[in-house]
């Protein structure tokens, strides 16, 4: 008789991701997966086929529904810098509600990069990359309309608050206040806005 799965693939995906998002890949064990979805170890395997495979389908659906589920709403607004702030407030307000420091799970994964199987190394790249596009596109919307100014050089503006975006997300994880956030933010705002 062939094996039938009991629950449902995407719950149980979601609670293997608070367990990896908070001790990381190395450190979650089997019986860790086993004991947050509350399946046995041969459904598992039979569902996602190994712990690897499992955590692939967890930061690849984290990062749909949290990372890129947000740039694409933000892609659509009209105002580019008012955008590009609410990404940034967006961060802010994520860790004022973040009690156990745990920030976001791809840049969590990304500061483990080199020892990250080519799966997970293509999601963290392709997630900040699009991040990157995100600010690129925003600061040429802007321009386009006048709210930029022209002398902003687009790809490496992009690239300097994709770096700030991602230093947000470490400080977050309890190494910095809020004000110091928010100064982060106010940097980022100022290499778009009367630059």
């Amino acid at each position: 008789m062939p094996w039938e799965k009991t629950f449902d693939i995407d719950k149980a995906t979601d609670k293997a991701t608070e367990v990896f998002w908070k001790k990381g890949y190395e450190a979650t064990s089997m019986a860790d997966l086993i004991d947050a979805m509350q399946i046995n170890k041969g459904s598992l395997y039979n569902a996602f086929g190994s712990k690897k495979a499992l955590f692939d389908r967890a930061l690849a659906r984290y990062d749909q529904q949290n990372r890129a589920a947000k740039i694409a709403m933000l892609r659509q607004w009209d105002d580019p810098v008012a955008a590009i702030r609410a990404l940034f407030d967006g961060l802010i307000d994520e860790a004022r509600g973040d009690p156990r420091n745990m920030g976001c799970f791809i840049i969590n994964t990304a500061q483990d990069l080199p020892n990250q199987p080519p799966e997970v190394a293509e999601t963290v790249r392709q997630s900040l990359g699009d991040i990157e596009s995100f600010f690129h596109e925003m600061i040429e919307k802007g321009q386009a309309k006048g709210q930029i100014p022209a002398t902003v050089e687009a790809r490496t503006t992009a690239q300097a608050l994709l770096s700030m975006l991602v230093g947000l997300r470490l400080l977050a994880r309890g190494a910095a206040g809020i004000p110091a956030l928010e100064a982060i933010r106010d940097g980022a705002l100022r290499l778009v806005e009367n630059a």
